[in-house]
């Protein structure tokens, strides 16, 4: 009994340990890898209990290489990991709501400002799919959220102001990034290259991008390969909110639209709030 006991408790640990691991690696390229990794294990399981030996030896022969290029390819991850651990962050606590009402309101009140001066911005939420190959290639921030810092970055003579920003949860993670073009021939010839990046960030990724128009003075909104137009200030906020909450992802774009919707189905029944019809619909 008590063997069963301590191979219980082993169990447990290990379990509890791979399952932190995983989601210190959520938001960085790696998660992507450890899920092809998984999905060769299961076939070369499968092709061994079948007897498949040509199969067999070709899966083990490449996971035993992956197990030698992992090390190296995502060495900035594993670092990034490790730095966690050893701040004490090996257990990603939820945010509070006063800790995210503090983030909201540093952003939101960014944009308006923006806004209310035409100053062309591209600020880029990452959640769970990572962007590091477009960070890695800008300039690497790692800063607090502040709406002094937002401002500074996409003030006109600042040479980062024709990137996009990209920040997590916790902080600003890199300037001056730049995007992939929306590949989408129905979007208007009003928009330009700022909107097609912010678009086309989210046909690759899970991200949702906030577009500050220079010409216009209004906050557009990308998500999940779509964008909508002139969202209202207090709809901003509300998507910010329910980003800094914590809220449970919904896989698949049909998904992370019904969760926006969800956000402001009240107001957008009302006829002068505009902004989201566009999108949830």
């Amino acid at each position: 009994m008590l063997v069963n006991v301590r191979s219980l408790i082993d169990i447990a640990i290990v379990s509890l340990i791979i399952y932190r691991i995983l989601v210190l690696l959520v938001g960085t390229q790696a998660v992507q890898l450890v899920k092809g990794v998984f999905f060769l294990t299961v076939i070369w399981g499968v092709a061994s209990m079948l007897r498949l030996r040509l199969l067999t030896w070709f899966l083990g022969s490449s996971l035993l290489a992956l197990s030698f290029a992992i090390p190296i390819v995502f060495q900035q991850e594993l670092r990034k990991m490790l730095i966690e651990i050893g701040r004490g962050h090996f257990y990603k606590r939820q945010m509070s709501a006063d800790e995210a009402s503090v983030r909201v309101n540093q952003i939101s009140k960014a944009l308006q400002y923006l806004k209310a001066n035409k100053i062309g911005a591209l600020v880029v939420l990452q959640r769970e799919v990572g962007l590091g190959q477009y960070t890695q290639t800008a300039v690497h921030l790692n800063a607090n959220i502040t709406e002094e810092l937002i401002e500074s970055i996409f003030w006109v003579n600042n040479p980062l102001h024709d990137g996009a920003i990209v920040l997590d949860r916790y902080k600003i993670i890199s300037a001056g990034c730049y995007l992939p073009l929306a590949d989408a021939p129905e979007i208007s010839r009003w928009f330009g290259t700022r909107h097609r990046a912010g678009l086309g960030i989210t046909q690759v990724s899970d991200a949702l991008v906030f577009i500050v128009s220079e010409e216009r003075g209004e906050i557009s909104l990308a998500a999940s390969g779509r964008l909508d137009k002139n969202i209202k200030d207090f709809q901003v906020e509300r998507i910010l909110m329910h980003y800094f909450a914590g809220a449970q992802v919904v896989s698949g774009w049909k998904g992370r639209l019904h969760e926006l919707k969800k956000i402001f189905w009240a107001e957008n029944q009302r006829p002068d709030t505009g902004g989201m019809g566009g999108l949830v619909n």
